[in-house]
Formats: C-alpha cells, structure tokens, sequence
C-alpha cells in the first residue's frame, strides 16, 4: 500500500494532481481543500498522502495534503452508500473542519444539501462517524490559507467559468448543467474563486 508520494507537481487542476517521483507521473484524484492548498506549487516538490481504491476492474488513487483529511475520507467510505466518488465531493463541499463540526454536531441538513447524498445517508454518517470525528485532529494551519491564493484569481470571468464547468464534468456532472448552474452563481458574485464557485455549484446541480 502507498502511504504517500512525494515528487514535483507538474500538473494541477480542481479534480487532480500529477505529481512525478522517481521518473513516474503519478496521476492523483484531489479534493477542492487539496487543490486550494496546492495552487502555487506547481513546478515544486509536494506530497500528499495517499488512500487506494483497488477493485477487480479499477484502481484509483486519491490524494490529501493531511493525514487527518485522509482518515476523514476513509472513514465516510465505512458509512453504508458512500462510495470514493461520493465521498470525494462530500470533502470538496466543505472543508475538513467544517465536515468534522457538521458530524459533530449532528447538522444533517446542512450536509444532505451535497448532490446525491440525502437526508438519510447524511444522517447515517452522523450516526456512524460522530464519535470517530471528535476525534480527530486537524491541528492548527491544516487548513488552507484562503488569504494566499492569489494565483487562483483568474483575470478574466471566462476562465474561472471554464475551469469551474471542466472541473464538474470530471466529477459527473453533465457539462451544460454545469454551465448554467456557474453562470448562476458567477452572475450573483463574479468576484468569486474557481474553488468557491465549484463549491456552491456541488450544492446546486
């Protein structure tokens, strides 16, 4: 099993990471979080820890900058009905912190707003995974510096709106869906992050 990789990061985008090691690219499935803490990177080391999803006729490879984001995943994966995909944007609609607090306190409302998940799967992972996320500890600065990103502020509307509709069709979403539910959202704050926009997109379509 990887625990980690750790190379040059010479690809990036709001769904993946490529990060070369030993001369092999390695082509690694992040979340929103990830990508955010990963913005600035590119041409530099990075490392992400690793969780693999290995069946008969797949083998995926997910990546987080923390152990602690790490173990979050893997444990919504325990929760009956949520699969990697599943699990992947319930992480890119909210931060690490924000989905432990949201266990934490048994805010089922909030979390079934995620596409596809429900009042009744939200309510199964609060159940299943309350005690378990207390527990865990992001530490400080585990977070993404939102402060810091000027590399994420695109110069022009279209950009953010094009790398937002790419980044929801390679999570499923059909493409015009996506379109219009960014220009929506574009339309209310142009000003927003790629990131943000995403985001408030995954609550929408």
């Amino acid at each position: 099993m990887i625990e980690y990789i750790r190379g040059i990061l010479t690809d990036l985008n709001p769904t993946e990471a490529v990060i070369e090691a030993a001369g092999i690219g390695y082509g690694i499935a992040i979340t929103l979080p990830g990508y955010s803490a990963l913005v600035g990177s590119e041409n530099k080391e990075a490392k992400l820890f690793i969780s693999e999803i290995i069946r008969e006729d797949t083998h995926e490879v997910y990546g987080f900058v923390t152990q602690a984001e790490r173990q979050l995943f893997e444990l919504l994966m325990t929760v009956s009905g949520v699969g990697a995909s599943t699990a992947r944007m319930i992480m890119s609609a909210f931060s690490a912190e924000e989905l432990r607090m949201l266990i934490a306190t048994g805010n089922a409302k909030a979390m079934a707003k995620v596409k596809g998940l429900g009042p009744k799967t939200a309510q199964r992972i609060i159940v299943d995974l309350k005690d378990k996320a207390i527990k865990l500890d992001f530490g400080a600065g585990s977070e993404p510096d939102q402060a810091g990103h000027a590399g994420m502020l695109f110069e022009e509307e279209n950009g953010v709106k094009a790398e937002a509709v790419s980044a929801l069709t390679m999570l499923g979403f059909p493409a015009a869906a996506s379109g219009k539910a960014v220009d929506k959202i574009l339309k209310g704050d142009p000003s927003l992050k790629v990131e943000a926009v995403i985001r408030e997109a995954l609550k929408m379509l």
